[in-house]
Order: structure tokens, then C-alpha cells, then sequence
């Protein structure tokens, strides 16, 4: 067994690894691991502004863009000016988008059991683990985060 000079080392490694076997299950699909996320936070968001999608993953409006530029391209969303905001567009799923929903979350468990096999018994303690460090360094779920936005509004 390998030891890195940093405990973060194998974490950094570990998520290498495992996109690669995300990437691997999604491809199938047609689409990346990040697109299968983007499609995912639609479905629970309901229609959404680009600027929110955007908030939401924690990248700039321009990445979103361009990610969602490569989904519009793919007939999987759409893009229709918000009625309430002339200068906000409102994306939405299309019935193409959604039909990968089922097969993006059969992807996710594949990958989900793949790690609980290689942790066993410390698979649970692990995720648990893995979902507090992400809220403790800022990250959040795109429908948690919509939700505290229109809480602050």
C-alpha cells in the first residue's frame, strides 16, 4: 500500500478513479459525467436560468454556457426567453433529455455499488463522511441551492 506525503493525496486520486468509472457506465449515453449532471439538477430544478444553473454547480455564467450550448446542440434542453426577465433565457429539459434520466441514474448506482464493494463495510460511514465534507467546504445540491436563493429573495 502506497502512502502520500499528503491525506488528500488519495481522496484527489480516489475521484480520479471513479469519474473514470462513471465515465465508462455514462458513455452508453452518448454524454460526459458533467452533462449527466447538469441534466440531473434540471429534472430536480424544474425550469432555470442559466445564471442559477450556474450558481448552482459553482462555475461562471460563460462555463455554463458553453456546457449547455453542447446539450441544446444535442436536442436534450431548451432555451426560451424567461417571461418574467427579458434578459434571462429559461432553460428546460427536452422529452430527448429525459429519456437519459433513467439510464444517468442507473449509471450513478452502478458506480455507487461499485465503491460500496470496494469499502464494504465502511461504505455507508464513508458516503456520510463524503457528503459532510462537501457542505463544509461550500458545496450544495443545485435543488438545495435554488431553494436558499429564493429564501433570501
Amino acid at each position: 500500500m502506497q502512502i502520500d506525503e499528503h491525506h488528500f493525496h488519495g481522496l484527489l486520486h480516489s475521484a480520479k478513479l471513479v469519474e473514470a468509472e462513471l465515465r465508462r457506465y455514462i458513455a452508453p449515453l452518448g454524454i460526459l459525467p458533467r452533462q449527466a449532471q447538469i441534466l440531473d439538477a434540471m429534472d430536480r430544478m424544474g425550469p432555470v436560468s442559466q445564471a442559477d444553473l450556474a450558481a448552482a454547480f459553482g462555475v461562471t455564467p460563460a462555463s455554463m454556457s458553453t456546457m449547455t450550448d453542447r446539450l441544446l446542440a444535442s436536442g436534450y434542453i431548451t432555451r426560451a426567453p424567461n417571461p418574467v426577465s427579458r434578459r434571462q433565457n429559461v432553460l428546460g429539459l427536452t422529452e430527448k433529455g429525459r429519456k437519459l434520466l433513467d439510464g444517468i441514474a442507473k449509471a450513478w448506482a452502478a458506480v455507487d455499488a461499485k465503491i460500496s464493494a470496494a469499502l464494504g463495510e465502511n461504505a455507508a460511514a464513508f458516503f456520510a463522511q463524503a457528503q459532510h465534507l462537501r457542505d463544509n467546504l461550500g458545496g450544495v445540491v443545485p435543488e438545495v441551492a435554488r431553494a436558499a436563493k429564493k429564501s433570501d429573495n
